[in-house]
């Protein structure tokens, strides 16, 4: 099948990297919708108490308003995370505030959670699952979810898509504006992902620290708990933090039994390889660069964990090479989002090819290959 998408990468690229992507956005909105093919049993993963069909997820931030998650989950992803919202719409930081590195494969921003807030997103991701559910031909299944239920029952059978939640610059109570999102999107989510590692937002990566992070997870766990339902809550941190400081935040990870960590966000760190011009600019960095500081994170996380939760692995995911290398640093599930800006989303189905290559060429499980190259990867600490 041609994709468009990867014949209009030369000319989205004469755009600036922010309306580039609201084009891209706009063109999903219009296109039919499609299905993807049925991934081979080898790829599926069961984590989180869900079942995902493949590993390869697409990463928050390019969705911000869960306004094409279907079109995304299209190309062949295993699962979509849309976010980060915030309860009230901003506007985020002034542009330009998105550049890419071409020479670097890279991508610097400084959006500042710019979304249109709780309200647009919940009302689609709403009207998703209510068209789900009256699509089914099953008379007898719809009354027996009538009301209430719907939305449990179609999100039961829906496709994984994870809602990104995050806190308004302006918050009065930042922990407040997180158990909000939980409470918003009880009914939607198929797993939260609580957003304390974005650079973007000043002091928002000071909810890291043990003690502030603990009071805001007992508040998030509360608000999750009192839901209709038990929906899985991952913390994603940035790749930024020194040792002493990531064992803090596994300790109290594992102290109040979350579900999972998404190792890492971007980094404000820049690698002296970096031969873009724009690389200096303020903000976060993915793609490419990010990779190995990310990837070190996440063995060291691994570690860490002991298993007691599975752990999503994301930063520089650009090939089926590198989805393996955060399986073998211990992810049980990978994300991308800056290898489309120059991949395109055909990227997905090269990504899965080239895993089920490995499994049969090393005659194993994606299980198997979780963590078993953890301590290497540990000892590969980025220099800067």
């Amino acid at each position: 099948m041609i994709d468009p998408f990867s014949i209009a990468l030369p000319f989205l690229r004469l755009l600036d990297a922010e309306t580039a992507h609201r084009a891209t956005i706009s063109a999903l909105k219009l296109m039919p919708r499609r299905r993807p093919e049925k991934d081979d049993p080898r790829l599926a993963v069961s984590a989180f108490g869900l079942a995902f069909p493949n590993p390869i997820g697409l990463a928050a931030g390019f969705d911000k308003n869960a306004e094409v998650p279907d079109a995304m989950l299209g190309f062949g992803f295993g699962f979509v995370e849309v976010g980060t919202l915030t309860p009230r719409a901003q506007p985020g930081n002034a542009r330009p505030r998105a550049f890419r590195l071409l020479e670097d494969l890279g991508v610097v921003n400084r959006y500042g959670f710019n979304n249109d807030g709780h309200a647009p997103a919940l009302t689609r991701l709403t009207d998703r699952l209510s068209r789900q559910w009256e699509e089914r031909s099953d008379e007898a299944i719809q009354r027996r979810h009538y009301g209430a239920g719907l939305l449990r029952s179609a999100r039961g059978d829906a496709a994984i898509v994870g809602v990104n939640v995050g806190a308004n610059k302006d918050a009065a109570d930042r922990l407040a504006d997180y158990v909000a999102g939980v409470n918003a999107f009880a009914e939607v989510a198929s797993y939260f992902t609580i957003n304390v590692s974005s650079p973007n937002t000043p002091g928002l990566r000071d909810l890291q620290e043990p003690e502030a992070l603990s009071k805001l997870l007992a508040r998030v766990l509360d608000a999750r708990d009192a839901a209709p339902e038990r929906r899985p809550l991952l913390l994603k941190i940035a790749p930024d933090l020194s040792l002493d400081q990531l064992d803090g935040i596994v300790r109290v990870a594992r102290d109040k039994r979350i579900d999972g960590m998404i190792v890492s966000n971007t980094t404000i760190s820049r690698p002296d390889t970096l031969r873009s011009p724009l690389a200096r600019e303020a903000g976060g960095l993915s793609g490419r660069p990010l990779f190995p500081l990310s990837t070190y994170m996440l063995a060291q996380t691994y570690l860490r964990v002991e298993g007691q939760f599975p752990l999503v692995g994301v930063g520089g995911v650009d090939s089926a090479e590198t989805a393996l290398a955060k399986i073998e640093a211990g992810a049980t599930l990978a994300q991308l989002y800056s290898a489309l800006v120059y991949e395109g989303p055909g990227l997905v189905s090269r990504v899965k090819r080239g895993l089920l290559e490995a499994l049969r060429g090393d005659n194993t499980t994606l299980a198997a290959l979780t963590g078993r190259r953890a301590a290497e990867f540990a000892r590969q600490a980025p220099q800067a």
